[in-house]
C-alpha cells in the first residue's frame, strides 16, 4: 500500500486531504505540531513533532518510510502576531522536513510543498501564471518565497512539487479567515460586522477542489521540480461575496471598517492562471463559489 505523510495534517485542509487520499487506498500518516491526535478520519497513525526538532523530524521519516509527503504545516495566517515563528516556522520548518527526507530519497515518489500565491504581492494587473516573478508585499509571502528557494535547493535530491493555492475556504476553516468570519456572523444573525480593506478581489477555490489538485499532483511525474498555481482563474470582490452571503442567507447585515483591521500591505487584487496545472493532471473540478457558500451557511 502507498503510504503518504502529510504535516499539519490535523489542521483545516489536512483533514481533507487526510480522507481524499485514504479513501484512494493510501495508508495516510499525520504529523502534527501540537499531541498526536487520531480523530481525524483517513489517518492511520498521527506523530507529534515540532519541525524544529531535526532528529525527532529523522527519526519519524525513518520509521514511516513514506512514498509520498505533503507539507502543509505553516503558518498560514497573514496578519499572525509573530513574525520571528512565522519564518522560523514557515522557512526553518520546511529546510528540516526536506533535511530528513534525504535519507530516504530513493523511496520517495514526490514532495509536495504548500506555497502561496501570496508570493505574487501586489499591483500586479491582469491574471498571474508561474512565469510572473515573485513580489510579496507582506511578511507571509517573504516566507513563502524563501521556503521555495528552500524547495529549488533540495529538488537536487528531492521530487519537489512546489503548489501555490489562491484563497480557499470551506467548512471547518478558522473564523480569523474572511469568509467564514463572515459566515459565521451571519450564522449568530449579528446586525454588524467589522472588516478591514474592503476594496479586495481574490481567486477563490473550494478546499475539496484544491485537496483534489493536491492529490492528482502526487501522482503526476510530469509535476516535478515544477510550482504550480492552484486556482479558479476568476476574482470575486469582496463586494460580491458579502452580496452572495445575503442572498443565500436571507439575512441583511451592515459593514463596518475597523482601522485596527486595515493593513498597508494588503495585496488588493489576486486572480491566478490554472493553464499550468490543467495541462499537468487535467481540468480542476471547479466549485462554484455561491455552492461553497451555501454549503458553509448549512453546516
Amino acid at each position: 500500500m502507498t503510504t503518504t505523510l502529510i504535516t499539519g495534517a490535523t489542521g483545516f485542509t489536512g483533514r481533507y486531504l487526510a480522507a481524499a487520499l485514504e479513501q484512494a487506498g493510501h495508508a495516510v500518516v499525520g504529523l502534527n505540531h501540537g499531541p498526536a491526535e487520531s480523530t481525524v478520519p483517513g489517518l492511520a497513525r498521527t506523530f507529534a513533532c515540532d519541525l524544529a526538532d531535526l532528529p525527532r523530524v529523522r527519526d519519524i521519516i525513518e520509521e514511516v518510510k513514506p512514498d509520498h509527503v505533503v507539507h502543509l504545516a505553516a503558518i498560514a495566517f497573514v496578519a499572525h502576531g509573530d513574525v520571528e515563528e512565522m519564518y522560523r516556522t514557515n522557512i526553518v520548518g520546511t529546510r528540516h522536513l526536506l533535511t530528513a527526507l534525504q535519507g530516504c530519497a530513493g523511496r520517495l515518489r514526490s514532495v509536495l510543498v504548500a506555497s502561496s500565491a501570496n508570493i505574487y504581492g501586489n499591483g500586479r494587473g491582469g491574471t498571474l501564471d508561474e512565469g510572473t516573478p515573485p513580489a510579496p508585499a507582506n511578511d507571509y509571502g517573504v516566507t513563502k518565497v524563501a521556503a521555495e528557494y528552500v524547495c529549488g535547493v533540495a529538488g537536487v535530491q528531492l521530487p519537489v512539487i512546489v503548489a501555490r493555492p489562491f484563497n480557499y475556504t470551506g467548512v471547518g476553516q478558522s473564523t480569523s479567515f474572511l469568509i467564514p468570519k463572515i459566515v459565521d456572523h451571519v450564522r449568530r444573525r449579528a446586525p454588524v460586522i467589522e472588516l478591514g480593506n474592503l476594496d479586495v478581489a481574490r481567486d477563490f477555490s473550494d478546499v475539496r477542489t484544491v485537496v483534489d489538485a493536491y492529490a492528482r499532483l502526487l501522482r503526476t511525474p510530469a509535476a516535478i521540480g515544477r510550482a504550480v498555481n492552484v486556482c479558479s482563474g476568476r476574482a470575486t470582490s469582496l463586494a460580491g461575496v458579502l452580496d452572495s452571503v445575503r442572498r443565500l442567507s436571507g439575512h441583511d447585515f451592515q459593514v463596518s471598517v475597523n482601522p485596527a483591521f486595515v493593513r498597508a500591505d494588503e495585496v488588493k487584487t489576486l486572480c491566478g492562471s490554472p493553464m499550468l496545472i490543467e495541462s499537468l493532471i487535467g481540468p480542476l473540478t471547479h466549485i462554484p463559489l455561491d455552492d461553497t457558500l451555501a454549503w458553509m451557511l448549512s453546516a
